[in-house]
């Protein structure tokens, strides 16, 4: 039979009935002469000292100089040494203790073990070394160093190997990665290159504007970021630090933001449209439309996710964010030149174009969505000078379940400079989807016109004005745009000296015809698209045959007669005829 000693100190004490029923307890545990098994089982029974010098060496198996032994006084509790070597001395800790907690801030590991087996750890006092045990009796009175080995010649001899090889396997992956890199670049313009001939030549069997607008969408787009168009459904907010407001509307503001990195002090740069709770009709509107993943286009803002922030009773939009700014501000600080001008508008019309289609590049049937509130205000400016639609917070889903009722409730929305003829006198007909579109298609007309209007083809360029400029005032109500544009079928002018350059003279017919008082004889936007890219390729022809022309010596030019027209066509006529159609198109 053992003996078990009283302990002093906040540790554990036995009482005289405690130390009886241990003897007990024991007897119980061991079988008896005749091998009777034990009655029941019990807590462990561990070695139970305070820290005591010991000639333990860290090497080989050593026994502690524990004369306490003590059974644990929770079921859980399993055996543990401690030994620790300071400048002086040695010394072996012994005692039970709960595998579940920490001890001296590590937790026990081995305690499954029947045999205590030194670990080393790194304790809030210290490195020292730690083994546990359970199942067997005092298994912490005998404890096993187990013994460091040395690195073989040979081992010594492979890291160096190894650590010399390192800098040029290195070398080797890059240089594969910029392989790989170069060739996927020159397959993906290679590609590009292709499609935009393909569609160069879309037009050389002579197609009209109808034909134009079956026309599929380039879905090439830039986005970096991944699939995450959806409700951020995390228990904790993203890690998003605002810096500055940048844009403030009807409904929401808009900053400038960091999206702090999980992994790192790095972030990137996001936009955030914040709405306060009472407008959650339009924040759930735009993340509706926005979560439609269909919607992602390279002249699309890219969406990255919303947040319902009920800390802050706010919602949030989390956007790409374009530092350039929206295409108004863009205009007014810049005068663009003839070639950024066609940059700018067929990045707005394929967006449109997106937008309206009800199909995608690969045939998979898309529902059609209208803008509703298209503006420069509402268009931003990427750094490669194309452009990406944004701020959907009026936008509607032309999907085919909705019914008249349900469109008619969709009201008399937008802002009143952009909005169409039938818009500001509430005629749309509800019963054909496209008019719809047909009021995307006047206000990208006024967008063009602006942009126009700060070419410096054009000649003199003025100060930047919106559409209809100074006719009304800053921010007209629906009434006064209903005298300009219904009563006086007024539209933003067109100087005649815009029409002296070729290319300018086409991109102005084209705005007049999206800008007709009648929806039915607007283009579409893939018909626009397609006009522009044409522009492109005649101007492109232009100048390659100039250039030819001038490297022809003077003495083999073959001298020819160019008949000039003896009346040159005024752009008011233009208009004076437009406007007489739009009346024919109303009397109808």
């Amino acid at each position: 039979m053992r003996s078990f000693c009283n302990m002093d100190g906040p540790r554990r004490a036995l009482s005289l009935r405690g130390v009886v029923s241990v003897f007990f307890l024991a007897a119980l545990r061991e079988p008896g002469a005749a091998g009777m098994p034990t009655l029941f089982s019990m807590n462990q029974l561990c070695k139970f000292c305070d820290v005591e010098l010991t000639s333990c060496s860290g090497t080989g198996t050593c026994v502690s100089n524990c004369s306490i032994t003590s059974i644990c006084t929770d079921r859980v509790e399993v055996c543990v040494s401690i030994w620790r070597k300071n400048e002086t001395d040695l010394s072996l800790e012994t005692l039970c203790h709960n595998p579940s907690k920490p001890l001296y801030g590590v937790m026990l590991d081995d305690y499954n073990s029947s045999t205590c087996v030194m670990k080393k750890k790194n304790t809030t006092s210290g490195m020292a070394e730690i083994c546990s045990c359970r199942d067997v009796e005092e298994c912490n009175d005998k404890v096993l160093f187990i013994p460091v080995v040395d690195p073989t010649p040979d081992d010594a001899l492979l890291s160096v190997i190894l650590v010399s090889l390192l800098p040029l396997l290195t070398m080797g992956v890059v240089v594969a990665g910029m392989f790989y890199w170069y060739r996927a670049y020159r397959q993906r313009v290679s590609q590009e290159w292709e499609r935009s001939a393909k569609k160069r030549k879309t037009k050389a069997g002579g197609l009209d504007c109808d034909a134009c607008a079956i026309m599929m969408d380039d879905d090439g787009s830039d986005s970096s970021s991944t699939h995450a168009n959806h409700l951020n459904h995390n228990t904790e907010p993203l890690p998003i630090e605002l810096d500055m407001l940048v844009g403030k509307g009807r409904f929401a503001q808009v900053y400038k933001a960091k999206l702090k990195q999980t992994t790192s002090d790095q972030f990137e740069t996001v936009a955030v449209k914040i709405f306060p709770y009472e407008e959650y009709a339009s924040w759930k509107n735009e993340k509706d439309i926005f979560s439609y993943m269909d919607l992602r286009h390279e002249n699309i803002v890219h969406f990255l996710t919303a947040e319902e922030r009920k800390v802050e009773k706010q919602y949030w939009l989390i956007t790409a964010f374009h530092p350039r700014g929206n295409l108004q501000e863009h205009l007014t600080r810049h005068v663009i030149s003839w070639e950024e001008l066609q940059v700018l508008g067929l990045s707005l019309a394929r967006g449109v174009a997106h937008l309206h289609s009800d199909r995608l590049l690969c045939g998979r049937p898309k529902v059609p969505i209208v803008h509703r509130d298209l503006k420069s205000s509402n268009i931003l400016v990427k750094n490669d000078l194309t452009l990406c639609l944004c701020d959907f917070g009026l936008g509607l889903r032309l999907d085919s379940t909705l019914s008249v009722d349900d469109l008619a409730n969709s009201g008399q929305v937008g802002t009143a400079r952009y909005m169409a003829p039938e818009v500001l006198e509430a005629r749309l007909n509800l019963e054909n989807m496209e008019s719809f579109k047909q009021t995307d298609i006047y206000s990208m007309a006024l967008v063009l016109w602006e942009m126009t209007s700060r070419c410096e083809a054009v000649g003199e360029v003025k100060e930047y004005e919106p559409a209809y400029g100074s006719k009304v005032r800053e921010h007209p109500c629906v009434e006064s745009m209903k005298d300009s544009v219904l009563r006086d079928r007024g539209r933003p002018e067109i100087p005649d000296t815009w029409l002296r350059h070729k290319g300018l003279a086409q991109i102005c017919g084209t705005i007049m015809e999206c800008w007709d008082h009648d929806p039915e004889a607007r283009l579409t936007a893939h018909c626009v698209a397609e006009r522009i890219l044409e522009l492109e390729d005649e101007m492109d022809k232009l100048s390659s045959r100039s250039s030819s022309a001038e490297k022809i010596p003077a003495e083999l030019k073959i001298p020819m007669e160019v008949g000039i027209p003896g009346e040159e066509v005024k752009i008011s006529q233009i208009q004076d005829v437009s406007a007489a159609d739009s009346s024919v198109s109303d009397e109808k």
